[in-house]
């Protein structure tokens, strides 16, 4: 159909209430400024209505596995539609958390220290500790998802078993990182241009799936981020160095923390979310860039050989 959008929503990962959330959103700011727009859920036979439809271009606000980590993406391209955010391959880099990581490391971006595990291979958890002289708390996670989801802070031997017993149930490999303290900073990159950086103060223990998600999880969003003028602007070249890095396009956001005046890269994300609560359109919003406007761009922005 000529000038139809398609949304590409819901999807089969973890993150597919917040998708629906993302897609619902930019949806209306596509119909307010009166862009033909189509939802589509992205599972099933999803690719067989995509190609029916026919449409000019696809917007992604799928979030985590398949829609993030360069499956879609590739579907994408074989149909020759034109799609937002990144492209195959730097979503794929992206969303391993630990192939970003020895890109980041590569380039002397500091990362927190970290070792994986992988499912039938973890009984000497404790030896990689001390060779990476990595000390309790710390962090596990799965290498390969989004919004916090699977995330421990572990402080102690005991939770760390509880903990990585759960995970393993579910995923190959589990990353394991020292615990990184201080200020949660979170910066935007649009295109060419890093936006602004955002801090952080979630009411719980860290900003997990509940305080991304909630309001009632009550989480302080300070913005711009409560840094020096010389390190706020440190911060947003690092995340305008990770996008660079990564061959992104369009829209990402990098997570950081802040402690002893140094920055820690903890990963990239290349298909923020687009929720009422979500970061990158507070921070666009500051820089002065309504939403609507941000969902535009985006859509101006879509492109085949990401």
């Amino acid at each position: 159909m000529k000038n139809l959008i398609v949304m590409l929503v819901g999807g089969l990962s973890g993150e597919r209430k917040i998708s629906f959330l993302t897609g619902k959103a930019c949806s209306n700011a596509l119909r307010k400024r009166g862009y033909k727009v189509k939802e589509l859920d992205a599972k099933g036979h999803f690719v067989n209505e995509l190609r029916k439809l026919k449409p000019k271009l696809v917007f992604n606000a799928l979030h985590g596995k398949y829609g993030e980590d360069g499956f879609v993406q590739s579907i994408l391209e074989s149909l020759k539609i034109p799609y937002t955010h990144s492209g195959v391959l730097s979503s794929s880099l992206a969303m391993d958390k630990e192939l970003s990581r020895l890109i980041f490391k590569k380039h002397k971006m500091r990362v927190p220290k970290y070792f994986l595990l992988h499912k039938g291979y973890e009984h000497d958890w404790k030896r990689k500790m001390k060779s990476k002289k990595i000390k309790f708390p710390i962090v596990i996670k799965p290498i390969n998802e989004g919004s916090s989801l699977g995330v421990y802070i572990c402080k102690n031997d005991k939770q760390f078993k509880i903990n990585y017993n759960k995970l393993k149930k579910v995923y190959e490999r589990v990353l394991v990182e020292e615990y990184i303290p201080g200020k949660e900073i979170q910066a935007a990159v649009m295109g060419k241009r890093a936006l602004g950086a955002i801090e952080l103060v979630p009411k719980r223990e860290f900003y997990d799936y509940k305080a991304k998600y909630s309001s009632s999880a009550k989480t302080r969003h300070i913005m711009p981020a409560q840094l020096s003028l010389k390190k706020y602007k440190e911060v947003l070249s690092f995340a305008k160095k990770a996008h660079n890095l990564m061959g992104c396009k369009g829209i990402t956001r990098s997570d950081f923390r802040f402690f002893k005046n140094k920055f820690y890269l903890l990963e990239i994300n290349t298909q923020p979310g687009m929720t009422k609560l979500s970061l990158v359109p507070e921070i666009a919003n500051y820089c002065g860039i309504k939403f609507e406007d941000l969902v535009i761009w985006m859509v101006k922005d879509a492109s085949s050989n990401r």
